[in-house]
């Protein structure tokens, strides 16, 4: 695949972000707005012939994506090609391209001995000029069934069900609960991580499709699920994993102290309709900040509360900082569970000097003014000792702050959507259905997504959205 000799030519180096200086001014996309395509071709050159392709296996990419053929179609500059083969596997790559944390970088053959191939840059970059080129268009549907299909839930899981069973001549109707689609894509992921338009575009698609989108309804509540089964031949439930993990400590009622996802909510909400993010009444401007918990949902809440021009930003990690390399315990092809630099940590270390993140630590308690608002926390340092957590006494501290964001990971979808349907949960609270089958205990009534496996990646959600389209497809025969 490739260049035969490119890995051994080519250092791995990928595309630019936007210099920080200039990013942290707006709420535009951190990638740069061009793709060199001459950069990318070398990049792709990397790509071995290395004969059992990890990248798409079951460590790497939960779609399957054809990563070698598109690599070698880029390294022999045919990009409309690449961009077909993308396709046949991914229904957004321009989601999963800008998005995903790229398991298939982490199970590349090449990465036992050197740095991965570019592959999520690359993705990006065929299904932009995809777009730029026009070769992106409407789906032509053939021939209409007849059968009707409810899907509750517009996040990536919910779209992926929709386009496939649109494709397969269904007519497939996404009820979302709130003013916009899109889910998490759209309220969840900040704007200079997932610009909207871009999410828009792809709606748009799906629409002049034939997918028909019912905003503001809110199924369980607004409506029952005994009427959605009057009304249509199946239904899906891709609700996602929205009920937040939360901070049982002294004073968690003080007024400041709110889950990451209500934060990032509102803030992208007030940026799409006043054009400001700072309009939030959550905004983070003149405060101390602290973001308890990390992963992509906690860098994306220090990169939001910078923008809107907060005091200070400290983030609180539990576990220690991570190795610069693998562990032994922690061999390829699995996930490399290493330190990272994300877009939030290196603009916090431009704008104040440092990284924001703080390890070890352990919040005990917040502490209240005598409004009720917070105005600092205590926290104690931390150590693991054969498995067990054990508190360093001495180590206590206080630390001011007047916005506390928790961001520590999802524990299930919410519960009124599965009471109305009467539908059986599985021992962690998600909606229970065998992966594969995606059937619920009630018949007719299927799910997918986060609220089915938990708190997972959009490409596992598109991929589970796939999966649930061909077993209604199936039901429906």
């Amino acid at each position: 695949m490739g260049k035969v000799t490119g890995f051994k030519e080519f250092d791995r180096k990928t595309e630019d972000y936007r210099p920080v200086e200039l990013r942290v001014k707006d709420y535009g996309e951190v990638f740069t707005s061009t793709h060199n395509a001459e950069h990318l071709q070398e990049q792709g050159a990397r790509c071995m012939d290395c004969g059992v392709p990890f990248c798409q296996s079951e460590n790497g990419c939960p779609v399957d994506n054809l990563i070698p053929e598109w690599n070698d179609l880029i390294y022999h500059d045919k990009w409309q090609e690449a961009l077909i083969r993308l396709h046949k596997t991914n229904n957004f790559p321009e989601f999963t391209g800008r998005v995903c944390p790229a398991p298939c970088e982490g199970s590349c053959v090449l990465g036992l001995n050197n740095p991965a191939v570019t592959i999520k840059n690359i993705e990006q970059a065929i299904v932009d000029k995809g777009f730029e080129e026009g070769w992106i268009q409407p789906y032509q549907v053939a021939y209409r069934t007849g059968k009707k299909v409810a899907i509750v839930g517009s996040g990536p899981a919910g779209l992926a069900a929709a386009d496939e069973l649109n494709k397969l001549g269904h007519n497939a109707v996404v009820f979302e609960r709130t003013n916009r689609i899109g889910g998490l894509l759209m309220y969840g992921i900040p704007n200079m991580k997932l610009d909207k338009d871009v999410v828009n575009r792809r709606v748009n698609l799906l629409k002049s499709s034939g997918v028909e989108f019912i905003a503001n309804v809110d199924v369980g509540r607004d409506i029952s699920t005994k009427q959605l089964q009057k009304d249509f031949d199946a239904i899906i439930f891709t609700t996602g994993s929205t009920q937040g993990r939360d901070l049982s400590v002294d004073n968690r009622d003080a007024h400041g102290v709110h889950l990451a996802m209500e934060y990032l909510t509102k803030s992208t909400q007030s940026l799409l309709d006043t054009g400001s993010a700072d309009n939030s009444d959550l905004s983070a401007k003149g405060k101390d900040v602290i973001v308890i918990g990390g992963g992509d949902t906690g860098t994306d809440c220090i990169g939001t509360a910078l923008r809107q021009g907060a005091k200070s930003i400290v983030n609180f990690e539990l576990m220690g900082k991570p190795p610069i390399e693998r562990s032994d315990t922690n061999p390829w092809p699995l996930w490399p569970l290493i330190y990272r630099v994300d877009y939030g940590h290196a603009e916090v270390a431009q704008v104040f000097g440092a990284d924001p993140r703080q390890y070890h630590l352990m919040t005990k308690s917040f502490i209240k003014d005598k409004n009720g608002k917070v105005m600092g926390l205590n926290t104690i340092n931390v150590d693991f000792k054969e498995g067990q957590l054990i508190e360093i006494e001495g180590s206590e501290k206080t630390w001011d702050t007047q916005l506390v964001l928790l961001s520590m990971g999802f524990v299930s979808p919410e519960h009124y959507l599965s009471d109305d349907a009467d539908i059986t949960l599985d021992e962690r609270g998600n909606y229970q259905a065998n992966y594969g089958e995606y059937t619920t205990s009630q018949k007719g009534i299927f799910t997918a997504g986060d609220c089915r496996r938990g708190q997972s990646l959009v490409v596992w959600a598109i991929n589970e959205g796939r999966g649930v389209a061909a077993q209604v497809n199936q039901y429906l025969a």
